[in-house]
C-alpha cells in the first residue's frame, strides 16, 4: 500500500467494499424464501435491508438481509414467531442449516447466507424481535433515507466511516451490532460541518467509548433505542477492545498530522488487526 497513512485508510475500506455481484448468490434466494413465506404465513411484503442495502457491506463478513412483514396476530412472544418462520422455510430447504439469531431468521445456503427478520407492521414502522429480549419498534426505511442524508451532507463520508467501524469490529472480533455501529457513524457525522477522516475516526470510537456502548436513542426519532450488544458480557467484551480501538485511533491521527505516516500506519494495522 502507499506511504500515505490516508491512502492506507483508502486503500484498506475499498478491499472491504463489496462489488454490486459478490452477493448475488445470496440474493438469489429471495423469491423462493419470499413465496414459502407468503403461502404459508402471509406477506405484507418482503424488501432488503441492512448494510448492503444501505452501501455499507463489508466483503466476506455482510450478508443479504431482508425484512418480512408478516399477515396475522402479532403473538405474545417474538420466539413464537421465529420459531414459525424458522420451521417454514426448514421444511422448504431441509438440506441447509437454518437457524434462529435474534432478530433474524439466517438460512446458510451453500452459495450464500440470507438473513430474514419477520416483524409485524405497526402504526408506523415495524415490530421485530429485540435481540435483548420481547420486543423492538423499527423503521428501516426511515433509518436509510436518514444515513442517505448524511452521507449526502458530507459526500459519502457517512457511509464510509460506518463501513470502517464495520472493518474494525469484524477483523478484530467485536461482538457489537453493526446497525448500531452505522447509526452511531451517521449520528456522529451529521453533528459534523466537516469530515476529517482521522480525527472523526478517533471520534466516532471515543464517543461509544465514553457512552461505555449504552442504546442509542433512534435519531429519526421514531424507533426503539438501538442496542450495542446482545448481552452484558458482550458488552463488556466489545468496551474492552473499544478502549484499546480509542487509544490506537487517537495515535494514528497524532502520527498523520505530524506527517508521521509509517508510524500512523502501524497504529492502524493495530486497530483494524492487519
Amino acid at each position: 500500500m502507499s506511504d500515505s497513512a490516508r491512502a492506507w485508510l483508502n486503500s484498506l475500506t475499498s478491499l472491504y467494499t463489496p462489488t454490486s455481484t459478490q452477493f448475488d448468490a445470496a440474493k438469489s434466494h429471495r423469491a423462493s424464501v419470499e413465496t414459502r413465506l407468503d403461502v404459508y404465513l402471509g406477506l405484507h411484503e418482503m424488501f432488503e435491508i441492512g448494510s448492503l442495502r444501505h452501501g455499507t457491506g463489508i466483503w466476506q463478513h455482510s450478508d443479504a438481509d431482508y425484512l418480512a412483514s408478516l399477515k396475522g396476530v402479532q403473538p405474545e412472544s417474538p420466539w413464537t414467531m421465529l420459531n414459525r418462520v424458522k420451521d417454514t422455510l426448514q421444511d422448504r430447504f431441509p438440506s441447509t442449516t437454518i437457524v434462529v439469531r435474534r432478530p433474524a431468521v439466517v438460512c446458510r445456503f451453500s452459495d450464500g447466507v440470507a438473513e430474514v427478520v419477520p416483524a409485524y407492521p405497526a402504526a408506523s414502522g415495524y415490530w421485530i424481535a429485540n435481540p435483548a429480549d420481547g420486543w423492538m419498534k423499527t423503521h428501516p426505511k426511515e433509518h436509510n433515507k436518514y444515513v442517505n442524508d448524511v452521507n449526502a451532507k458530507h459526500n459519502g463520508a457517512a457511509k464510509t466511516l460506518a463501513r470502517q467501524l464495520k472493518i474494525w469490529k469484524y477483523l478484530s472480533n467485536v461482538p457489537v451490532s453493526s446497525c448500531y455501529l452505522e447509526m452511531r457513524a451517521a449520528k456522529h457525522l451529521d453533528g459534523e460541518s466537516s469530515y476529517l477522516p482521522f480525527w472523526d475516526l478517533y471520534l466516532a470510537l471515543d464517543k461509544m467509548y465514553d457512552a461505555s456502548l449504552a442504546a442509542m436513542n433512534d435519531p429519526t426519532g421514531l424507533g426503539s433505542r438501538f442496542g450495542a450488544c446482545s448481552s452484558e458480557s458482550n458488552r463488556q467484551d466489545a468496551l474492552s477492545k473499544l478502549g484499546r480501538a480509542v487509544t490506537r485511533a487517537n495515535k494514528a491521527r497524532e502520527y498523520e498530522s505530524d506527517g508521521k505516516h509509517a508510524q500512523a500506519i502501524e497504529q492502524l494495522k493495530l486497530l483494524f488487526n492487519r
